[in-house]
């Protein structure tokens, strides 16, 4: 076990390494210059060339990407051009916002995906599975921000349950914290809850056709210990699997949702990031999001031994 870990971590560098060079060489592609944007409109040639030189713009690719790799590898992830913050002081002030908001939106839609996905594959072809493959299909077609506008809409507006915008850091309240955060969980786990529910139905349905699980019920075992005992513990190595990747789901919607919601997390900072040219907190976050789904992966895979003891490290 921990020499596949290690191997794994291993493994990690490499893809990172690719991934900053791909995130760096498509910042260095796009259009706009952020020295001119700095300048303001009524710069000077000479006033945007000095800019350039001071934030080392005018170096070539490879000079400015080694240089940007080098002060990574001892934790210093660059500059905010606007700013002036460091790049790592910014993460560390919007990541609260943002790991709490995917947290929740994991708790809830494992909450109510499993057992629904549980629900219909017991109750194959009656009205519950109808019912609920209905539900996940729309679910999975709306879009996220779409389902954050309805909610905030019926549950914001109209009934006043919850706000609609802004966050309360946990300072100041666990509850008001986490009241703040319901309507972005549910709008961002909208898409997961689908996938999970159909995931867990289908694999499900599998499992409960197997010989042992027939055996088991001409035994006398009950409903409840043949579908958790039995039939879902056998069934979970897929839906472990569904579950971590998801996660890329949960990084890539927090951007709109916290968006739509104005969270200041890191989604809402790599938008505002993106609308100023602001290069370096861009690669510091994608970079973070891109290591951290690297890291949820690698604890899915070591989750499998846990659920499939035939799985060989």
């Amino acid at each position: 076990m921990l020499a596949y870990t290690c191997r794994r971590l291993l493994m990690t560098l490499p893809v990172m390494l690719f991934v900053a060079l791909f995130v760096f060489g498509l910042l260095d592609l796009a259009p706009g210059d952020p020295a001119a944007l700095l300048a303001g409109e009524d710069a000077t040639p000479e006033a945007i060339a000095k800019i350039r030189e001071t934030l080392g713009l005018n170096h070539a690719f490879l000079h400015r990407f080694g240089d940007w790799i080098h002060a990574a590898v001892h934790g210093d992830l660059g500059t905010s051009l606007y700013t002036g913050l460091r790049v790592s002081d910014m993460i560390a002030q919007r990541i609260a916002p943002t790991f709490t908001l995917m947290a929740m939106t994991l708790l809830i839609s494992v909450a109510l995906a499993i057992p629904m996905g549980t629900l219909a594959a017991w109750k194959h072809n009656r009205w519950q599975d109808r019912g609920i493959m209905v539900f996940a299909v729309f679910i999975f077609s709306v879009p996220a921000f779409v389902v954050g506008y309805l909610l905030a809409w019926v549950f914001g507006l109209q009934l006043r349950w919850f706000p609609v915008q802004g966050y309360v850091p946990f300072s100041s309240g666990v509850w008001a914290s986490l009241h703040t955060l319901v309507l972005p969980a549910f709008a961002l786990g909208s898409v997961y809850v689908a996938l999970i529910t159909r995931i867990t139905r289908a694999t499900m349905l599998e499992t409960l056709s197997q010989d042992y699980i027939r055996t088991a019920r001409a035994k006398g075992v009950d409903n409840r210990t043949l579908l958790f005992r039995h039939a879902l513990k056998n069934a979970a190595v897929p839906i472990v699997t569904v579950v971590g990747i998801g996660v890329a789901l949960l990084i890539s919607g927090t951007v709109v949702t916290e968006t739509v919601f104005s969270i200041p997390g890191l989604g809402r900072l790599v938008v505002d990031a993106i609308l100023r040219r602001d290069y370096p907190v861009i690669q510091g976050t994608v970079l973070l999001f891109s290591f951290l789904y690297v890291i949820v992966n690698l604890l899915v895979d070591l989750l499998y031994r846990a659920f499939d003891p035939r799985i060989k490290f």
